[in-house]
């Protein structure tokens, strides 16, 4: 079987619109990618300090714990009146503790949502990319076999690509659940 490939194609109307298409397509992921990339890089800060944070939360208690441990020590063994002055600077160290650690878990908490937020959007810019690399490849296929039922195929990819991209510009609120389940 032998394939025929002119170098002049028949209907160059066709090739117009899928050279337009791919224009108009490959911009807009282009642009797409530079807000993903942005995206990501949030998303990666967010993570960090969420850790920071909670590794912060951590070594507080850790250091209440410890407080509270050597105080009760401390009393046990100690001569009444005797260690009065160290209890209460014990004392004051786990209070101290005790009013961080609140405050370092809804910073960590917080950081933790930004992270979800920032991936929701990263998600759609995921789908749109997804989708305009399928209309971009039909809409090559569609030029290869001069096949105008491709280009609608790739009209619609593309134009669910757009829409993708544009909740993530916009922070619109659809979010592609289905593709996510499937692909994440």
């Amino acid at each position: 079987m032998e394939v025929e490939v002119s170098a002049e194609a028949k209907d160059k109307s066709l090739n117009r619109r899928i050279a337009i298409t791919v224009v108009i397509l490959s911009v807009f992921t282009g642009l797409c990618n530079i807000k993903d990339g942005n995206i990501v890089q949030g998303m990666e800060q967010a993570q960090a300090q969420s850790l920071d944070t909670w590794n912060e939360y951590q070594a507080t208690k850790t250091k209440q714990h410890l407080a509270e441990t050597a105080r009760s020590q401390l009393a046990a063994l100690a001569v009444p009146g005797k260690a009065d002055k160290e209890i209460a600077a014990l004392d004051a160290e786990i209070a101290k503790y005790k009013s961080e650690t609140p405050a370092l878990a809804a910073g960590a908490k917080a950081h933790a949502d930004d992270y979800d937020h920032l991936n929701f959007h990263d998600d759609q810019f995921d789908a749109a990319d997804a989708a305009i690399s399928t209309a971009i490849s039909l809409a090559a296929m569609a030029a290869l076999v001069e096949n105008v039922g491709l280009l609608f195929a790739a009209w619609a990819f593309g134009a669910f690509g757009i829409f993708m991209g544009l909740n993530g510009f916009l922070g619109g609120s659809f979010h592609p659940d289905v593709l996510s389940s499937i692909l994440g």
